[in-house]
């Protein structure tokens, strides 16, 4: 049974910073681990859950790619997926708009339609099953460089019926959005949403980029985004969703507490920010658990966590009769 969490934490709400990969929990690795023949690097589910104290960033990317081994076939993203859904209806979520790192797959050999395959078995009948709708959204690895994401756009094009969007992740320093003008302005072309990853650990010049180079309709994370009093004012401005991850930050250490997050300052600057989990299982919790750790540990109150998820509706990728839709679960949850 999944435990009981404060009634704030489950007001309906829209999810729109996840990675599925980072959805994926020691027990489902360890099942799939076993129905695939490969043999993990951790003596059982707590050891596994005992190596989540990451440094930074990159300490926590290298366990997560460790992880999406056992990702082998397509029945694996369906279960990954399914659980995720399970978990996050419990928590409020209505609305999940995905990510997934198609590179991170194709480059150990798993191909994109087996990614697709699987993790649409899933999402086609999740409002059915979960009361969650669900979209897709595909983030080039800026590690790997632009040409890689060049490539892989190609092959997405194909299957662009299927993904919302594209996005941006992965390690940020050193790999500034500008480097990924073409491919961003390609997908544009083609019809997809754009999102992208600025500002969590690289400067608020990155969020700039994917604002002015890029043309992001939201931005992931952006919290370095208050060392920019003029970037703050024009996010305000423009009405740009930022999909904050408060218990992400901390853990990666981006920011040393959670009582010392920009959290408070960006919502008085007049900033739309959504609360989202980023990678549930490594991170401490689905959206729902943010919510209450911000609750608790920032004092928003109950109208302010309504404000949240009534900006998470604002900023998601819908059509106008769904974000109503939504917008009267909020207001009568």
């Amino acid at each position: 049974m999944a435990p009981e969490i404060p009634t704030t934490s489950t007001l309906p709400k829209a999810e729109l910073h996840v990675h599925i990969e980072g959805a994926l929990e020691p027990e489902l690795t360890f099942d799939r681990a076993r129905r695939n023949g490969i043999t993990l690097p951790y003596t059982d589910v707590e050891d596994l859950r005992g190596r989540y104290d990451f440094s930074n960033l990159q300490s926590f990317l290298d366990l997560y790619y460790t992880g999406m081994n056992v990702l082998r076939r397509a029945e694996d993203f369906t279960a990954l997926a399914d659980d995720y859904l399970a978990r996050a209806a419990h928590q409020g979520v209505r609305h999940a708009e995905i990510f997934f790192d198609p590179q991170a797959h194709t480059t150990r050999g798993v191909s994109l339609e087996t990614a697709l395959d699987g993790l649409e078995a899933s999402l086609s009948s999740s409002r059915e099953r979960f009361g969650v709708s669900t979209g897709l959204i595909a983030c080039f690895l800026r590690d790997r460089g632009p040409a890689e994401a060049e490539r892989m756009l190609d092959e997405l094009l194909e299957h662009s019926h299927r993904i919302t969007g594209v996005g941006l992740d992965s390690a940020e320093l050193g790999y500034p959005p500008a480097d990924f003008a073409n491919v961003f302005a390609r997908a544009r072309e083609a019809g997809l949403h754009l999102v992208a990853h600025a500002g969590e650990e690289g400067p608020a010049e990155y969020v700039w980029q994917a604002l002015d180079v890029l043309g992001v309709e939201r931005i992931d994370h952006g919290i370095r985004s208050v060392d920019d009093e003029e970037l703050v004012r024009r996010i305000a401005r423009d009405r740009v969703p930022l999909t904050v991850c408060p218990l992400s930050n901390v853990r990666l250490r981006c920011v040393n507490t959670l009582p010392e997050h920009c959290l408070p300052r960006l919502v008085d600057a007049g900033v739309r920010t959504t609360i989202n989990s980023d990678d549930p299982s490594y991170f401490g919790g689905h959206v729902g658990d943010n919510f209450a750790a911000i609750e608790r540990e920032l004092g928003f109150g109950a109208r302010d966590l309504r404000e949240f998820a009534l900006n998470s509706v604002e900023a998601a990728f819908l059509p106008e009769p769904e974000r109503d839709r939504l917008r009267g679960q909020i207001q009568a949850g």
